[in-house]
């Protein structure tokens, strides 16, 4: 019997044996044939091969970081190779922002966005887009049509080949042919994504529903110069109007500044910028380097949109930052109760525009869904369901009105001068930004450009639309935005903050960024001269934090007796502090949860999470709050909370709890950087286990934070999902180099060595050089049929 046993326990031994080994033959293929199927989709990137449409060949060469450089001989064949080439690269994420522009995710995701839909329905972004197609020139049309011309001719290759993006095949879907239309859809989008503070307005209409008037004004940015009109809870519920709201990211902005040549060591202007937007696998950004014999142009632009919108050309630079201006207004709308359409303006009722928007679901019934536009704009508080006794909220915005940003990137992309730049920008109305400009004769220049309205209110409250009491009366005069050009202190910035002196004639806002970012380029700017490409480049990266500056030695005054040994620790940290947020230190991470902590504690069961998240400026006033507080000017917020010395004790306590669960309980061995990590998600990467194919690495710990010059604003659970989008330094003593960073990469197909080469070098500010000359690398040429 034993001998029988062994033979037996052998023979499971050999089974085992040849199981496992076929198992891993197996994983071996899948492996094999999984890699072989994610190849087959990467663009050709050299060699030759034949376009339609083109009248002589373009060289595309892409340099070692993948930035293509496309040489062509007439401007149709260069944006025809721009469409193709920006369709090689990142055809599924264009795809994704026309959808999401127009509405229409539901039809490839299913019922999951159809909230999404219907509000990007509701807001008529792609009506905007097509509206506008003829406030174009004929040149401007043309190059929209070329554009999406290179567009389909490599969609048309695809759909010979069937050898589509991963993203469409997981998803069961091919796209449409690319339109027009669609490069302007995302161009509103972005728009959009910058914002205009509505849902400020239906914050403060909502805190002054539901809390005392002194209580509401405690959280205003400004006290209103008259009586706002209240909306009773019974007329409109603010909370239930907007639950599904797509709120453009707080902290959505940029740092730009530009140095003139008396302070720098080549003598010629410095310039800078850094958008802050999503960080995203594939980045919002496309490098690309355009050249034909009238132009050429090179920085970033966004998928899907011809031209360069930022960077350079051989004479000049320019960046922007988001001005952030009150470009839209929320007017309460009375309906007429026999009448659903109609509602009432000068005491009679006005027939509103009803548009039908049917919503295609996947897998599901089309949803059918109508638009109600009144004169004012959409209404936006009904796409939640019916809510309201016959009161409801429209929106007016700039954004919403025909207008062609475009034709002003074109020309932009070929002005030589200050003059023509800022003739150029007449044409960019929408979204409204900070241009800083550079020119090789040593300009340097300033302007917070486009359409903003002048309104007969002051922009902080929904107000009544039945009247002509409210109406906009114009738009600041293109002559009279803010302007500076080379002034007496050698440099401009701009970091969101305040723009202008309280003497100037216009509202351009109540709501600007914290001014630590600006405070900081400022301070290193006034004190330093001879400035380099490599300081501009250390100031993108700088860590220091002037919001602890200001407040820890006020927080450890204030909590000086505490008898908890556990924030006695915590406090000898902070009180040892230089105040640099970097990955390797504990006080950051003590100090930047615990200022999201003291909010709260403020609003803690006062006011639900959904509603806060309308409180766009939330984290402005709440310093606001606690400077008062300190002052010995305690606020109705911090005294129903029992006080700073209670709000900061009770905060510090959460604070530390938080980090206990994480990172355990010896604070000596606890790192902003093991809870501060930076992560380039891909939109499919929410679906389990698809992120472990798209996004390639985890979170890496970084510096910084959302009051540094080296953004990196994070989630609770400590993701840095949001920061400087592009990186971009130039000299204007040499115009045929620029310094870029495009995190994670240029590429957005998973296989191709450009997919995220430039993770770790956006973590550690390592830049890349761009030359407007022909570069070595990949050379692709594209043939006339």
């Amino acid at each position: 019997m034993p001998k029988l046993s062994q033979r037996k326990t052998h023979r499971w031994k050999k089974i085992a044996l040849w199981s496992g080994a076929v198992l891993v033959v197996l994983l071996v293929v899948v492996f094999i044939g999984g890699n072989l199927f994610l190849s087959r989709g990467l663009p050709k990137t050299s060699g030759e091969m034949t376009l339609a449409g083109l009248s002589a060949p373009v060289q595309v060469i892409r340099d070692s970081y993948g930035v293509p450089h496309v040489k062509a001989k007439n401007e149709q064949d260069l944006y025809i190779a721009q469409g193709y080439i920006q369709a090689q690269d990142r055809l599924f994420q264009m795809d994704l922002s026309r959808r999401q522009a127009s509405g229409r995710l539901s039809e490839v995701i299913g019922d999951s966005t159809v909230n999404n839909d219907k509000f990007f329905r509701t807001l008529g972004l792609r009506r905007a887009a097509e509206a506008s197609y003829d406030q174009y020139t004929e040149s401007g049309k043309a190059v929209l049509g070329w554009f999406a011309d290179g567009v389909n001719l490599y969609m048309e290759e695809l759909r010979k080949s069937n050898k589509w993006p991963v993203e469409f095949t997981l998803l069961g879907y091919k796209p449409e042919p690319w339109t027009p239309v669609d490069s302007l859809t995302i161009g509103k989008y972005m728009a959009h994504d910058l914002g205009g503070h509505w849902e400020n307005q239906a914050f403060r209409q909502y805190l002054l529903q539901n809390f005392s008037e002194v209580e509401a004004y405690d959280l205003f940015p400004t006290y209103p110069e008259d009586a706002p009109f209240i909306i009773s809870k019974a007329e409109l519920d603010i909370e239930k109007s907007f639950a599904s709201a797509v709120i453009p990211h707080e902290f959505n902005g940029s740092n730009n500044w530009v140095v003139s040549g008396d302070k720098t060591a080549s003598g010629k202007p410095l310039l800078a910028d850094d958008p802050h937007l999503g960080l995203a696998t594939p980045s919002i950004w496309y490098q690309m380097h355009l050249e034909a014999p009238e132009v050429n142009v090179s920085g970033v632009i966004f998928a899907g949109i011809p031209g360069i919108i930022l960077g350079h050309n051989e004479k000049i630079a320019w960046g922007v930052t988001n001005t952030g201006p009150d470009v839209q207004d929320l007017y309460i709308e009375k309906r007429n109760p026999e009448k659903e359409d109609e509602f009432l303006y000068l005491d009679e009722w006005e027939e509103a525009t009803v548009i039908s928007e049917p919503i295609k679901v996947k897998d599901g019934k089309t949803i059918d869904y109508d638009v109600t536009i009144t004169r004012h704009g959409p209404i936006l508080s009904e796409f939640a369901g019916d809510i309201g006794n016959n009161t409801v909220l429209s929106l007016k915005w700039t954004a919403l009105d025909p207008s062609a940003e475009l034709e002003a990137v074109l020309n932009m992309n070929k002005a030589s001068n200050w003059e023509e730049f800022e003739k150029a920008l007449e044409k960019f109305e929408t979204p409204a930004q900070n241009f800083v400009f550079a020119a090789e004769d040593g300009t340097i220049a300033y302007k917070a450009n486009g359409k903003i309205p002048i309104r007969k209110g002051n922009g902080l409250l929904p107000v009544p639309g039945w009247n002509d009491e409210y109406e906009w009366t114009g738009y600041i005069p293109f002559d009279e935005l803010p302007r500076v050009v080379n002034p007496k202190e050698g440099f401009i910035s701009t970091a969101n903050n305040k723009v202008i002196s309280d003497d100037y004639p216009y509202h351009i806002s109540n709501h600007w960024a914290q001014p630590y970012r600006q405070m900081r380029i400022q301070e290193v700017l006034k004190i330093d001269d001879k400035l380099k490409v490599e300081d501009m480049q250390s100031l993108q990266m700088d860590q220091k934090n002037l919001q602890a500056q200001e407040f820890v030695p006020e927080f450890l005054s204030v909590l000086e007796g505490v008898t908890d040994e556990r924030q006695k620790q915590a406090l000898d940290v902070l009180r040892d502090w230089d105040y640099i947020d970097t990955k390797l230190s504990a006080a950051p991470l003590i100090f930047n949860i615990w200022m999201t902590k003291i909010p709260e504690v403020i609003f803690q069961e006062k006011i639900p999470k959904e509603t806060l998240k309308l409180f766009q400026g939330q984290k402005q006033v709440v310093d606001e709050l606690i400077r008062d507080a300190l002052s010995g000017e305690s606020g109705p917020w911090i005294n129903k909370a029992d006080g700073i010395a209670m709000v900061l004790k009770e905060s510090l306590n959460l604070t530390l709890n938080d980090i206990e669960q994480t990172a355990g309980n010896k604070l000596e061995k606890w790192k902003w950087g093991d809870f501060h990590q930076v992560q380039f998600n891909h939109p499919l990467s929410s679906v389990s286990p698809l992120q472990y194919l798209f996004n390639s690495k985890g979170g890496v710990p970084t510096g910084g934070s959302s009051v540094t010059v080296q953004a990196a604003a994070f989630t609770r659970d400590g993701t840095v999902n949001h920061g400087a989008s592009w990186r971009f330094v130039v000299d204007m003593s040499d115009l045929m180099t620029s310094y870029h960073l495009v995190g994670p990469g240029q590429s957005g197909h998973v296989k191709s060595k450009w997919y995220d080469n430039q993770f770790e070098e956006w973590i550690e500010g390592q830049y890349h050089q761009t030359t407007l000359s022909v570069p070595e690398g990949e050379t692709l040429t594209l043939i006339p049929q």
